[in-house]
């Protein structure tokens, strides 16, 4: 087995991050993928941040003050 080992940028794993949890993500030089200890997520560099580009939609609005609920 693969010697666990952060990757070149920290990624936030896009199945935990969907549950609320805020967890790194591993990478794996042998096999080229990152992946996650806790629920075991892989994929490639460009699908990561495919998905956390998704849960980022999520929270787009997080800090912004809404005030006007009428429209």
């Amino acid at each position: 087995m693969a010697q666990a080992g952060k990757g070149r940028l920290n990624y936030r794993c896009p199945s935990c991050f969907m549950r609320d949890l805020d967890i790194d993500m591993f990478y794996d030089k042998e096999k080229k993928e990152y992946y996650c200890l806790r629920c075991q997520y892989t994929g490639t560099e460009e699908d990561v941040l495919e998905k956390n580009e998704m849960a980022r939609f999520r929270y787009r609005a997080m800090m912004k003050r809404i005030t006007d609920f009428e429209d």
